[in-house]
């Protein structure tokens, strides 16, 4: 008899998200068969089952020496679906060593929703040196150059936001700065029907907003000097 997976490998903006997800925060078990996603934010776990349709349980557990148990997980066995996300570039102790992945243009964005909700952060800070300016960068993390790389080059193809790979001993960094960094916002929220991680992105909208609001003082100080 045949075997039938689980979950459906059509691809979709909820299938993107989830395989952006598994790209960063997931991890192929040695026996070729377990799938396994762990994260500090249960939202994060919830909004992967709905992805793929999973009825597995959330579990808790610690890291390294660290006993307390606050990570949620959520884990299942499906042959098929493992070796699908093989196809796609993902692998095994993947941290180092994942480069490009096999995702469609159609639904790169919505993959990439996932990589930011995985290992990716939105941060903002006043800069004095320039008048008080107020800046703001996105920015994707990897212990892989080659996957970061990969978004780079995907990303300005795609859309034209330009970023800058900055490497150190155990991380990297894809960084966008202000411009850039809306241009993505817009393209992986274009739709808002596919999942997201809310907290990112209220942090993100406040940032927005500032900012909005820092154009229009300087627009009407400027206006009104000339008054």
């Amino acid at each position: 008899m045949k075997t039938k997976s689980k979950i459906s490998t059509i691809w979709s903006p909820n299938l993107a998200y989830a395989v952006g997800l598994l790209a960063t925060d997931g991890n192929l078990s040695k026996d070729g068969r377990h799938i396994n996603l762990t994260s500090k934010d249960i939202d994060q776990i919830i909004n992967f089952k709905k992805c793929l349709g999973l009825k597995n349980k959330i579990g808790r557990k610690s890291r390294a020496v660290n006993q307390e148990k606050k990570y949620f997980y959520v884990q299942f066995g499906d042959v098929l679906f493992y070796n699908w996300l093989v196809g796609l570039g993902l692998t095994q102790k993947k941290s180092k060593t994942i480069g490009k992945l096999i995702v469609p243009d159609r639904y790169f964005f919505d993959f990439l929703r996932g990589c930011f909700d995985g290992d990716g952060c939105i941060n903002a800070y006043w800069d004095p040196r320039w008048s008080g300016s107020y800046m703001f960068y996105l920015r994707f993390a990897s212990a892989s150059p080659e996957n970061l790389k990969w978004l780079q080059e995907t990303i300005s193809r795609l859309c034209g936001a330009a970023g800058q790979v900055r490497s150190c001993a155990r991380q990297h960094e894809l960084v966008f700065a202000k411009k850039a960094t809306r241009v993505l916002f817009k393209e992986m929220f274009c739709s808002k029907k596919g999942l997201f991680l809310k907290r990112k992105f209220v942090k993100a909208e406040k940032i927005f907003k500032t900012d909005n609001r820092r154009n229009i003082a300087r627009v009407e100080k400027l206006v009104n000097s000339h008054v």
